[in-house]
């Protein structure tokens, strides 16, 4: 069975979705099916990887009749999502949530949150005993009441101890309460100190822009900007730290996106673009789509998938800093849309990268709903299902975006637990490193890194907030692929 359709909206890393309109032969699925035909339909036009998964292949099934017996081997909707993935070695990033409200709010930056942002490590090499530490505090949040700050360490969550089995339950569950039992560490040893923090979560909007500040050394006036997600609702308030730091003459810039998971393409594009300011109107990053999209693009209207710097946001003028150089500090959790900066900025400028090796996610998704054409518009009022597959890789203006091991840094330097230190300060490691780089001070010889717990997680990545997506559908000719 084929499906024709148009390219017209949103695209998720996309939100962009095509028309799609049934062969005269097909006929609606039952109502017990759709959403599952929803979901082959969806995967079948959108997914990076359709020509490695039979089931998805054009001419699979002769018609809907064909198609709902296929569909009729699938008792949820999630295990047919599942089968219709290649291997998760080589997507790992493909989601499906049955409530597509939650999801709209997360990618706004909006979560149902208590407001400790933690790491999770396992005890020991293999261990399944995990502890968590807290990276930082949201403002405005429930936590940000209450006697607990980055460094502390939790061991346990209403008197259970964590594992690698019970942590989603305990931490991530529908309980919107609940109490951490706190620790110290003692020569290596997770000794409980009596401490019980009680945590309650309510819907809460995070601000990314967690430090912005000036630093001064010597002659060198360094900008630090610790930015958390790219959340595009808060790209005018980016815009407005950068016009300080502006203001204030900054020379050198430190980016801090150790905790940053991704988000907007648009908001990358625009942070890269206030970063440097002399590249406008050039390549940013390109879009490579599956090989039925990406043709119709190069055919038609190859402009529609590149995203070049930029000098506004809207009508508003973009604070630039106009740098050639820019020093931008990540770890294990910083991905997606900070890898895109990274990469992105590379063929440009010179991109001191230091911290630990990222995540490696070089792959958008795209929203897709029970709609006619996938998109907001006249969606099933029947349920809430909505699928994020990966739908594209994204490039540099060099063409390079093969970094699924992550990005190596310049200079390693992992963040310890026992070593946190506080975010913005001189003396916190990552920052110190940076500013000693600026500043010519730093020892040529390779710093010894210190051994430290096996990383396992964290509430970024368990809340999703590992995505990259752009605003708008790309520009062009809208044109029936048949």
């Amino acid at each position: 069975m084929r499906t024709s359709f148009k390219i017209t909206l949103l695209l998720f890393i996309s939100i962009f979705t095509f028309q799609s309109c049934q062969d005269n032969d097909d006929v609606a699925p039952p109502a017990n099916l759709e959403i599952q035909d929803f979901i082959w339909k969806g995967m079948n036009q959108y997914y990076l990887w359709t020509d490695e998964v039979p089931n998805l292949d054009e001419n699979r099934f002769a018609d809907q009749a064909s198609l709902n017996n296929f569909l009729k081997a699938f008792d949820t909707p999630e295990n047919l999502f599942a089968a219709l993935r290649v291997d998760a070695s080589k997507d790992k990033f493909s989601w499906i949530v049955d409530d597509y409200l939650e999801l709209e709010g997360q990618l706004q930056g909006t979560t149902n949150n208590n407001g400790v942002e933690f790491g999770l490590s396992r005890k020991s090499t293999g261990s399944s005993e995990i502890f968590g530490f807290v990276r930082y505090i949201i403002p405005g949040s429930n936590a940000s009441t209450k006697d607990i700050k980055r460094g502390d360490i939790f061991t346990a969550v209403n008197g259970t101890p964590l594992t690698v089995s019970n942590y989603q339950s305990l931490l991530f569950g529908s309980n919107n309460e609940y109490t951490l039992n706190m620790a110290d560490l003692v020569g290596g040893a997770f000794v409980t100190n009596g401490k019980n923090i009680d945590l309650t979560k309510t819907v809460l909007t995070e601000n990314p822009i967690h430090v912005n500040k000036v630093i001064t050394s010597g002659t060198h006036k360094i900008g630090y900007l610790m930015y958390n997600a790219f959340t595009a609702n808060f790209d005018a308030q980016l815009n407005e730290a950068f016009g300080t730091l502006k203001a204030q003459g900054v020379t050198e810039l430190v980016l801090d996106l150790r905790y940053n998971g991704g988000g907007s393409v648009l908001t990358a594009t625009r942070l890269a673009s206030m970063i440097t300011g002399q590249f406008t109107g050039k390549v940013f990053a390109k879009q490579q789509w599956n090989k039925e999209i990406n043709d119709y693009f190069e055919k038609e209207s190859p402009e529609s998938i590149v995203n070049n710097f930029t000098d506004k946001i809207g009508t508003t003028p973009i604070n630039s800093l106009n740098l050639t150089k820019v020093y931008i500090l990540t770890s294990a959790s910083s991905a997606s849309a900070s890898e895109l900066v990274i990469n992105g900025l590379e063929p440009h400028i010179n991109v001191i990268q230091i911290g630990d090796v990222t995540v490696g996610k070089n792959v958008g998704s795209v929203t897709l709903y029970d709609s006619p054409g996938f998109g907001k518009e006249n969606r099933n009022p029947k349920h809430r299902y909505a699928m994020q597959p990966i739908v594209l890789k994204i490039v540099n203006s060099l063409g390079f975006g093969d970094y699924q091991s992550g990005l190596q840094p310049d200079f390693l330097q992992k963040e310890t637990v026992s070593t946190l230190g506080v975010l913005g300060d001189e003396n916190e490691p990552l920052l110190k490193a940076a500013i000693s780089r600026i500043t010519g001070t730093a020892r040529v010889s390779t710093q010894k890194q210190r051994a430290d717990y096996e990383n396992f997680t964290s509430s970024q990545a368990i809340n999703g907030l590992n995505q990259m997506y752009l605003e708008e559908a790309p520009l062009g000719l809208l044109k029936a692929l048949e």
